[in-house]
């Protein structure tokens, strides 16, 4: 989803009373502003829709839950952000609560609203966050996927994924195909030189 770039001072208890009085709207909160989610676009929500179906299937059987953007993650104590799709397998991160403890796979749908946000503070926030091992930017203009993995003593490594690749999702064990991530989603394939091929 998209931001309304016009902040609002709250305090963090503020902020959550107004999440929990608000079910219809989304709010993101950072550093003592709360900011309201606007509606993406239809690729976007279909991009959306396609991860969390595809993850759904992936993941089912096993400990491991997927969210999408109605549950939120505390990725600092003056900092809430609602993912586009949220990977964790903790158990503790089931039932009637609006926030994800342990997320391990992070997933943002880039939009022009918000693409800057989702590459900068969002990014070095979530890599920081002890929990997530993988951080997926899925643009929505593009055929064109962005992975950052943490490997071993902490390092982050980078791949890019075009229409014809499949991606590895360690953390979870799974693979999935960036074409069914762009399933009826009418986007054209930009040249391989600056997409198409994979790799660290």
């Amino acid at each position: 989803m998209a931001l309304e770039y016009e902040p609002i001072p709250m305090s963090v208890k503020e902020y959550q009373a107004l999440e929990e009085s608000d079910p219809v709207n989304y709010y993101e909160y950072v550093d003592g502003y709360v900011y309201m989610m606007a509606g993406g676009s239809l690729d976007h929500s279909a991009i959306c829709l396609n991860l969390c179906a595809i993850l759904k299937s992936l993941l089912r059987g096993s400990q491991c839950r997927v969210y999408n953007s109605d549950i939120k993650v505390h990725v600092t104590k003056k900092r809430f952000y609602h993912p586009d799709a949220t990977v964790t397998c903790d158990p503790l991160d089931r039932g009637k609560k609006d926030t994800v403890q342990s997320p391990c796979i992070v997933f943002e749908v880039l939009s022009p609203s918000t693409e800057l946000t989702d590459r900068t503070r969002k990014l070095n926030d979530y890599l920081a966050y002890p929990t997530i091992q993988e951080y997926v930017l899925v643009n929505a203009n593009c055929a064109k996927i962005e992975l950052y993995r943490k490997e071993e003593e902490g390092k982050w490594v980078y791949a890019v994924f075009g229409l014809h690749d499949v991606i590895e999702l360690a953390v979870i064990d799974k693979k999935i195909s960036v074409m069914d991530i762009y399933d009826e989603v009418d986007i054209m394939e930009k040249a391989s030189d600056e997409n198409g091929n994979s790799g660290e």
